[in-house]
């Protein structure tokens, strides 16, 4: 990774990242800190936007999918993921597109500027800012035909590899599920000693139930 110093005026030290590498482009932190910023207002979600985040479920997408298209009767939708959360935002569109039929699709891919400022613990030290590229992924998936001139125009899968789900399965969260199982144990035992001798027979029966997690993906 190269990185460019400039010195801007009043001593501002700026720094911009380009790569991949992240150690290498922080300041020490021992000598730094970075200042906290107040969250920026983020733009208005359209109706027809399913914005996904790297901590979200992909099962939830999907019955967002399947709202917006069977209840809502949307023609198209928009599946938007910034920085980690891009390939969590494919897998949904791989998913959807496997669950209705005859979805066009046009990927766009695009980076967002972030600045870091970090200020100096010690006296001597010029404050730093750090502006870092993250990338963006826009995913528009739609039953009606779209521009195949697009250099991010991918044509409907063949619907023999859609799979026919009922629109309520599809719309319906998935969750924890429920699980019982029965077990029985029989043993026979003896035992023989100097001062004694000794048999015993035993029988043991139980039941029991657990709750596992259904996969968070499909």
């Amino acid at each position: 990774p190269k990185f460019v110093s400039i010195l801007r005026p009043r001593g501002v030290l700026h720094r911009r990242r380009q790569g991949l590498c992240k150690l290498a482009a922080m300041p020490p932190t021992n000598k730094y800190t970075r200042v906290v910023k107040p969250k920026e207002d983020q733009p208005v979600k359209e109706e027809t936007e399913i914005r996904v985040t790297s901590a979200g479920s992909v099962s939830a997408y999907i019955s967002r999918a399947a709202k917006l298209f069977n209840e809502m009767e949307k023609n198209f939708l928009t599946i938007t993921a910034t920085g980690n959360a891009l390939t969590k935002a494919v897998t949904t569109a791989e998913v959807i597109k496997r669950r209705f039929k005859g979805l066009h699709q046009i990927t766009k891919l695009t980076n967002m500027d972030i600045e870091d400022e970090y200020e100096p613990l010690e006296e001597g030290l010029d404050k730093v800012t750090e502006t870092r590229s993250v990338a963006c992924i826009e995913i528009k998936l739609s039953k009606d035909e779209l521009d195949k001139s697009d250099k991010g125009y991918q044509e409907p899968i063949d619907e023999s590899l859609v799979k026919d789900v009922d629109d309520e399965e599809l719309m319906k969260p998935r969750g924890r599920g429920g699980g019982s199982g029965k077990g029985k144990a029989k043993g026979k035992g003896k035992a023989k000693g100097k001062e004694g001798k000794g048999k015993g027979k035993g029988k043991a029966k139980g039941k029991g139930k657990g709750k596992g997690r259904d996969d968070e993906d499909d």
